[in-house]
């Protein structure tokens, strides 16, 4: 037997890896578009899985596709759907416009798979074919889009159990240093005190209330032209197709999806995709946000903050002895990146549809769905290695504080901000702590700036007013 078979499409014939379930199309898609080497995200694979899935049902359900054959590709894409074939998914994230290739790579894989159970030789494509059977009542232009946002619900649920918890890592370091008073800052200069518990919990708010948020781009996502068609016309498909077949999809994944309201705008806009990726970007952004102020925080020893201490996770210089970076931190702000540049991408693509279909679809689903994935991934380890082991340098945070001129602001009240600010000024060019002056100058007694300056007022000072 030889290492090859003989295909043939409307162009001509190619041949095709023996062992393979992809066929002739999906061989010509290898051939023209060698770019990148990354393939189709998992969660597309498992979307156009159960969308051929609930097609095929529909399609038996309606007498337009016969039982015996039916049976096969329904067989064929639950095997899909469980991951066996994600290897067989061999095209290139960019393709040929508008994901022709990779859907049929999809129903390529699944007619070979069903030929086999029904007996029968890979490629016999009179019997039973990838254009005629498996995607009988569909179209690329219906089902990409609608397989590339359940896709990216899929990934969007992963990716909101990792923002979760690390959102739960940080509140909870937020309660640990609860009581740790530290000087504040605004534009990098001395400012008001807060706690260190503070800054933390603030963390954990901002991605809960991006969290929050995530909903009215999930139901924006869950309405799908499935059933559309080339256009939006449901040309070639039998009346009540459109309406079972997403109802099926609907059970199958269990999302509450829905057929577009407007089938022609649905074919038009990929905007569900432009949200869910502008979404992913603020995420990102809060995330370089975190990075920064972590590294920031534990930057020194001698020369930085040093106001906390980061895990170490692993030797930070080929050349300096003993140094360690926050490597952790450093690595959540380039994936953070990435996922902002892939906004940029998506954006383009989301903007680049003419008139009935957008054809860069392809890499806006790539590009939600890569995102999606790498934050998923690295989320959950960077609340481990890098925010869970953190602990706080006492030491450090009490000088910063008790040398912060800032806390003059509380004397406002008392004697002016001129004379408070001419105080501060004079501090500065003197080196005399405001401390030291207010009871020099005969302002204040001993007693009372150590009440109105002592611990106990600054962690009072440092907490939110009711």
């Amino acid at each position: 037997m030889g290492s090859t078979r003989l295909e043939e499409d409307s162009l001509g014939r190619k041949e095709v890896p023996v062992d393979a379930y992809y066929g002739i199309q999906t061989v010509r898609a290898r051939e023209n578009f060698p770019v990148s080497g990354l393939t189709g995200s998992r969660h597309l694979t498992r979307a156009y899985a159960l969308l051929k899935l609930a097609a095929v049902r529909t399609n038996v359900r309606l007498g337009t596709l016969d039982a015996r054959r039916g049976a096969a590709i329904e067989q064929a894409a639950g095997e899909m759907a469980s991951g066996r074939f994600d290897r067989e998914m061999v095209v290139d994230i960019f393709q040929a416009g508008a994901g022709t290739s990779a859907h049929m790579n999809v129903n390529e894989v699944l007619a070979n798979r069903a030929l086999e159970i029904l007996g029968l030789p890979r490629g016999n494509y009179a019997e039973l074919s990838p254009n005629d059977h498996v995607n009988r009542g569909q179209s690329t232009n219906d089902t990409f889009p609608t397989a590339a946002q359940l896709a990216t619900l899929f990934a969007l649920a992963e990716l909101r159990r990792s923002v979760e918890a690390l959102a739960a890592s940080l509140r909870k370091k937020g309660e640990e240093f609860a009581a740790i008073p530290k000087a504040g800052r605004t534009h990098l200069k001395d400012a008001m005190p807060v706690t260190l518990g503070a800054e933390f919990k603030a963390y954990a708010t901002a991605l809960e209330h991006v969290l929050e948020t995530l909903p009215a781009v999930e139901r924006a996502l869950a309405e799908v032209p499935l059933g559309g068609s080339a256009v939006g016309s449901g040309v070639n498909t039998v009346p009540g197709f459109r309406g079972q077949v997403v109802e099926e999809l609907a059970r199958l994944s269990g999302f509450p999806i829905t057929a577009a309201r407007d089938p022609f705008e649905a074919m038009q806009s990929r905007w569900p995709l432009g949200a869910a990726s502008g979404w992913l970007r603020t995420v990102a952004l809060e995330l370089v946000r975190l990075s920064n102020d972590l590294r920031l925080l534990a930057s020194g020893p001698a020369t930085g903050f040093d106001e906390i201490r980061i895990p170490e996770i692993q030797p930070g210089s080929s050349i300096m002895p003993g140094k360690v970076n926050p490597s952790a931190a450093e690595c959540l702000a380039m994936i953070a990146f990435h996922v902002i540049g892939g906004d940029l991408a998506t954006a383009m693509s989301v903007q680049s549809g003419q008139l009935e279909i957008n054809v860069m679809m392809p890499l806006a689903a790539a590009e939600v769905l890569f995102s999606a994935d790498i934050l998923t991934n690295y989320l959950p380890v960077f609340a481990r290695t890098g925010v869970d082991g953190i602990t706080a340098n006492a030491p450090r945070l009490e000088r910063f504080l008790l040398d912060s001129t800032a806390l003059a602001t509380i004397l406002t009240p008392r004697f002016g901000y001129l004379k408070v600010a001419e105080l501060i000024h004079e501090s500065d060019r003197t080196g005399v702590p405001v401390r030291t002056l207010l009871v020099d100058r005969g302002l204040l007694s001993a007693s009372e700036v150590a009440e109105l300056l002592g611990p106990k007022a600054l962690l009072a000072l440092a907490k939110p007013v009711p």
